[in-house]
């Protein structure tokens, strides 16, 4: 497909890379995760030529140190705290980062680099870059949902300037094939610079996690039978739509030979406020009992909770990578989602795709798979037969190394 990268070896390049997100994983859970995973797997097959220069925030502890030992730092440069800005940050950001990579690239290739480039993986891209920039764009939600995104003179002109510096760019990496048609209809970037690479589940998350379900679900106290929510919790997901559904469900009478009706979702990882909220939502619409929470859970843990559910459940309005699917798929569990976005090309014929925002047929996929033994049987082996060839961070590594090459200037290696 045009725009998705190869299987070549390439050569080393220096990479100056923005790893805030690392050091405030909360405030981009997404961000801090995928560079977790590109990080480790990097480390794990160094490249000749090769190295990094890291940006870090001066008022936070430093998350690299002895993290990844065969990875060449060639240095660390310290800049001063911009969140406190919150929207102010997206316009100041691009000349801070302006000023931090000067000089970064400075005789990379006698070090062996084939180049410089600036990955721009954290969302902030500098001004003006004195090197190319690769920017991986793994949300286009504050484009998608400008009313939830863009509220404010600061925010508004701040995305129209990532815009702007987004088409700017050597490259821009998308996880997904919808991704790469969004960034064109949205944000008008040629489609010559547009390389999908997906991004690819936790090593944790694969069909043996299952052996860990049961001890999970009895810690939890969860019954037998429940379905699993590990999305966000804001603007991006579908919650209304969600209770909507469960609330059809819980008005109807119990099912003859069907265990723990209505269905019960456990949802997992929302921070006190997120479940205050979510709570007296529920409360409201009649169906308190039918969730469930869950703490923030070790990747290990998580992947054991989806692997034993009936099914996971992903209802959004925006999903550019479709990130929480691809796991509950890893772990081999079908997943019911919004047709939005990623998911419809991650989840394929494993699951089942309701249009956001029609809690009727919502409720008619979750009471299909939660009633019929044979349809949730033929959608988890649909899962399995996924998870038997998942893709890997090591994938993401090669291809985007080769983005790296390409907009150094330099062809992939024969």
């Amino acid at each position: 497909m045009t725009g998705e990268t190869g299987g070549a070896a390439v050569a080393g390049v220096r990479v100056v890379l923005d790893l805030r997100p690392l050091q405030d994983p909360e405030r981009a859970p997404l961000t801090a995760a995928y560079l977790e995973g590109l990080l480790g797997a990097l480390d794990a097959d160094p490249v000749a030529g090769e190295s990094f220069a890291f940006l870090l925030a001066l008022d936070r502890d430093d998350p690299t140190t002895d993290r990844w030992p065969s990875l060449d730092v060639i240095g660390r440069r310290l800049l001063p705290p911009t969140r406190a800005l919150r929207a102010g940050a997206l316009v100041t950001d691009p000349f801070l980062l302006r000023g931090a990579i000067t000089g970064a690239g400075w005789r990379a290739e006698r070090g062996g680099a084939a180049g410089s480039v600036y990955f721009a993986a954290a969302g902030a891209l500098p001004i003006g870059s004195p090197i190319p920039v690769v920017a991986a764009l793994l949300d286009l939600a504050p484009w998608q949902l400008p009313d939830a995104w863009q509220r404010g003179a600061f925010a508004r002109f701040g995305q129209k300037l990532r815009a702007r510096l987004l088409r700017d760019a050597a490259a821009v990496i998308v996880p997904s094939r919808a991704a790469s048609l969004e960034v064109r209809r949205l944000l008008h970037v040629r489609q010559a610079r547009v390389r999908v690479v997906p991004m690819a589940p936790r090593a944790a998350f694969r069909p043996s996690a299952a052996a860990g379900a049961e001890a999970e679900r009895v810690r939890l106290g969860l019954d037998e039978r429940y379905a699993v929510y590990a999305g966000r919790f804001d603007a991006r997901e579908d919650l209304a739509t969600l209770l909507g559904a469960l609330a059809i469900l819980a008005s109807e009478t119990a099912r003859k030979g069907v265990p723990s009706w209505p269905p019960r979702v456990c949802v997992v990882g929302a921070t006190p406020d997120d479940r205050t909220s979510l709570s007296r939502a529920a409360a409201k619409a009649g169906v308190a009992d039918a969730i469930a929470y869950a703490p923030a859970l070790a990747a290990d843990r998580l992947a054991a909770l989806i692997a034993g559910a009936r099914f996971a459940l992903e209802p959004a309005l925006a999903d550019a990578g479709a990130v929480a699917a691809m796991e509950a798929l890893a772990a081999g569990v079908p997943v019911i989602a919004s047709a939005v976005g990623a998911l419809p090309e991650a989840i394929g014929a494993a699951g089942i795709l309701v249009e956001p925002g029609d809690p009727v047929r919502l409720a008619t996929a979750i009471r299909a798979v939660w009633t019929d033994d044979a349809l949730q049987a033929t959608l988890r082996a649909a899962a399995g037969a996924r998870a038997e060839t998942p893709r890997t961070w090591a994938d993401v590594a090669r291809e985007t190394r080769a983005v790296w090459a390409a907009a150094a200037g330099k062809a992939p290696l024969r």
